[in-house]
């Protein structure tokens, strides 16, 4: 669920620019974000998960200010940002776990019957944005420059496309998307957790390549994150299941990325 909202936004990123390391570090400041504001500093759960939202947002607006105006490469940019989240993070929860949260706050861990099967309200959410980011990338205006920046940006620019807009436009939905992520980790949990999203980078970049999506952007489907990030829930956990030690897990990832990375690049060989 956490990894499948991460994974919106990670396509996105990928699709116009690259990869982002930011959006578990990002997802981590927003949980501290909520969770302490609501729990210590007497704000009503609305505005808390309000500012969570817009941490994570800055976040976002961050890495595509200087993707565009300075002109850095996404890798670095996103790098640098995962750190300093980190260090954000660490520092205003004194690396401290937050507990007792409010129960509005992690009403989206709630479930409801379906088919005599129990569903997170969280997973509905999940659901809901995927079909509006296959919507929006597939039918209109700008989903088609995400694509078309993605591709070919210079073509994108020449064409009339704002290309710096759109990529800021797109690191700061990405931001919006991981700190939903972010509210529905504290809802699944209970607790805001600092130490959370150290995995998830790899997690959400193993979901959107397998899902199709081309770390060389341009070229990829949002619903085919959502069977990705399926995936990788499945994967793991069987793994858990098996007794397979944490570290094993991630070492299997990695090698399932790399994999994945491999084919897609012969993929683009083969088309030439």
């Amino acid at each position: 669920m956490v990894v499948g909202v991460l994974a919106i936004g990670q396509t996105l990123v990928i699709l116009t620019a690259g990869v982002d390391l930011s959006c578990g570090m990002a997802m981590a400041l927003g949980q501290v974000v909520m969770t302490r504001l609501a729990v210590e500093s007497g704000v009503s759960v609305p505005g808390a998960v309000a500012l969570g939202l817009l941490a994570t947002t800055l976040v976002g607006l961050l890495n595509g200010a200087l993707v565009t105006l300075v002109r850095l490469p996404p890798f670095i940019v996103t790098l640098g940002t995962l750190n300093i989240a980190f260090a954000a993070t660490q520092l205003y929860s004194d690396a401290q776990t937050v507990t007792e949260l409010p129960a509005s706050l992690v009403a989206l861990g709630g479930t409801f019957p379906l088919a005599g099967t129990p569903v997170m309200h969280g997973v509905g959410v999940m659901l809901a944005l995927y079909l509006l980011a296959w919507y929006a990338l597939r039918h209109t205006a700008a989903g088609r420059h995400v694509y078309a920046v993605g591709g070919a940006p210079e073509a994108a620019r020449l064409s009339g496309i704002r290309v710096g807009r759109v990529l800021v436009g797109v690191y700061a939905l990405a931001g919006l998307l991981y700190g939903v992520a972010a509210l529905l980790a504290v809802a699944r949990t209970g607790v805001g957790d600092p130490n959370a999203g150290q995995s998830e980078n790899l997690d959400t970049v193993t979901a959107v390549v397998l899902g199709g999506t081309s770390l060389f952007g341009g070229r990829g489907l949002v619903l085919g994150s959502l069977v990705g990030a399926l995936i990788v829930g499945v994967f793991r956990n069987g793994l858990t299941l098996m007794g397979v030690s944490s570290v094993y897990q991630v070492l299997i990832t990695g090698v399932l990325v790399i994999v994945a990375v491999a084919a897609d690049q012969l993929s683009r060989r083969g088309a030439r």
